[in-house]
């Protein structure tokens, strides 16, 4: 990946609202975002919930961790302590951003600008 060109998965059932609690989302629409603020949907990627009433596949959870390795930022409506650790072990950063998905992308691209102040 270029400087300043990254991936972000958005769990959303539309296309449209960030509105997936990671364990129960099956489709991931990954955009890549550049410095400049552009932005572009790339792919859409299934994978298999893991939330089944309260009780979750922790190896399913790794898997779908796993196809979302090459994103930087994964916006969900909620997220798990638990889940949010094992992907920050993988180096993603899981947000909790239930917006409009242009808006909450644009909340990305600024809280991104400014981490690279520092």
């Amino acid at each position: 990946m270029a400087d300043g060109v990254y991936k972000v998965a958005v769990a959303s059932s539309d296309g449209i609202v960030v509105n997936q609690h990671f364990g129960r989302a099956d489709t991931f629409h990954i955009y890549e975002l550049d410095e400049s603020g552009s932005c572009r949907l790339l792919e859409s990627r299934t994978v298999t919930p893991v939330c089944n009433g309260g009780n979750h596949d922790d190896r399913q959870l790794r898997d779908n961790i796993d196809k979302l390795k090459d994103c930087k930022y994964v916006l969900v409506s909620r997220i798990g302590a638990g889940a949010a650790t094992v992907m920050e072990q993988s180096g993603i950063i899981p947000m909790e951003l239930p917006d409009m998905i242009d808006e909450a992308i644009r909340k990305v691209i600024t809280y991104d600008q400014i981490q690279n102040l520092f």
